[in-house]
């Protein structure tokens, strides 16, 4: 393992973009991502716009739809070995 290395982190990602970037990899639109969720697709584009707040709940629900972790949602920049040293 001695041959690899870390990658470094390149951006900083909000968990409304990274709903967009999951949506968008998954080739969904906001209006599919809204029918699977049943969550306003308004909502969606304010969410992935950071006009507001994703919250646990809603985060919940994109992550069944988006098939992921919620903490992928949330935490789109956690760093586990930094944040665990500390």
């Amino acid at each position: 393992m001695s041959d690899y290395r870390v990658a470094k982190k390149r951006v900083d990602v909000s968990p409304g973009e990274s709903v967009r970037i999951l949506r968008e990899l998954q080739e969904l639109s906001q209006s599919e991502l809204s029918a699977l969720t049943n969550i306003p697709q308004s909502t969606i584009s304010a969410i992935e716009n950071d006009r507001i707040n994703l919250g646990v709940e809603r985060a919940k629900v994109f992550a069944r739809a988006l098939r992921c972790h919620p903490a992928v949602l949330v935490f789109p920049g956690w760093d586990v070995s930094r944040e665990s040293a500390a």
